[in-house]
């Protein structure tokens, strides 16, 4: 059962659209979908109590302060949103439970030295083969110089790039009804399925 976590211990990342996304992916292909949620603003469980009964089923994981709860049997994929300031024994339990670690990361020079030491950290736990780690880079153009910066510095660290998401308002307008982007038309959301191609592929791993 493979267990994936988003993570940056620096917030207003997009953590939560990460998860969302990623357990709508799973869904989508037929797997049995835990979205579990340790930040305490509870945003990835909020959504999922905006989610349709027609969509797609993925249940709640739960998440304590102190403990988290084993899956029940018959899952077979575990997602979880972490929080803000991730660091030390918490920081330690995550990397432990995790097959696959997702950092949403900012090109802003702020936000890439905001998770550096983060970044240095999970490097170590992959290097050692304890986990598999990929950034995926968040509201930017991948055209850009701000995106092959980005590409650069995270490369020195020896992790790669999964992908880049826009700065799109479908992703807000989806979150506000409990949905996906698997869980709609893919004609409606094109170019934004596109950019998850690489990311895809890697959670297929």
């Amino acid at each position: 059962m493979p267990v994936l976590v988003i993570a940056n211990p620096k917030g207003g990342v997009g953590k939560t659209t990460l998860a969302t996304n990623v357990a709508g992916y799973f869904a989508s292909q037929g797997h049995a979908v835990m979205l579990g949620d340790a930040d305490r603003q509870q945003s990835s469980r909020l959504w999922l109590g905006l989610r349709p009964a027609a969509a797609r089923p993925i249940t709640t994981w739960d998440v304590g302060a102190d403990l988290i709860a084993k899956p029940p049997k018959g899952t077979t994929h575990v997602v979880l949103d972490t929080p803000a300031g991730l660091h030390g024994w918490r920081f330690n339990d995550v990397v432990k439970l995790a097959d696959k670690v997702i950092v949403p990361l900012q090109p802003s020079v702020f936000d890439i030295f905001a998770t550096r030491a983060f970044l240095d950290q999970l490097a170590e736990h992959r290097h050692a083969g304890k986990v598999q780690v990929g950034i995926v880079g968040m509201r930017v153009d991948s055209r850009t110089l701000a995106a092959d910066k980005l590409r650069s510095f995270v490369e020195s660290l020896g992790l790669p790039v999964l992908g880049y998401v826009r700065d799109t308002q479908n992703y807000i307008h989806l979150a506000a009804r409990g949905l996906s982007l698997f869980d709609v038309v893919p004609g409606r959301v094109e170019k934004d399925l596109a950019q998850w191609g690489g990311i895809c592929r890697w959670l297929d791993q």
